[in-house]
């Protein structure tokens, strides 16, 4: 048996409005959203300075990711899911 089937993680997926202001129009695998969304975070300076794990959102990231005023990357991966479908 060949395994010819992709898996979840790299199908292409529906990106809410919200979250495409930062990635870009989908639909994208979730590897590229975390890819594309490291991109903005690091050339946007949201990464925290002293704490790189944590993310402190901009005004385009705080949509995706509610109203904390940081984000550490392993809750970010939980919240992002909600804009994919």
């Amino acid at each position: 048996m060949a395994k010819d089937k992709k898996s979840k993680f790299m199908q292409p997926m529906q990106i809410s409005d919200d979250l495409s202001a930062v990635v870009g129009k989908g639909p994208m695998p979730r590897t590229e959203v975390t890819k594309k969304l490291w991109a903005y975070i690091k050339s946007n300076k949201c990464q925290d300075a002293k704490n790189k794990r944590n993310i402190n959102p901009d005004d385009k990231l705080a949509k995706v990711f509610g109203a904390k005023k940081s984000v550490n990357m392993f809750e970010m991966t939980k919240l992002v899911s909600k804009h994919l479908s």
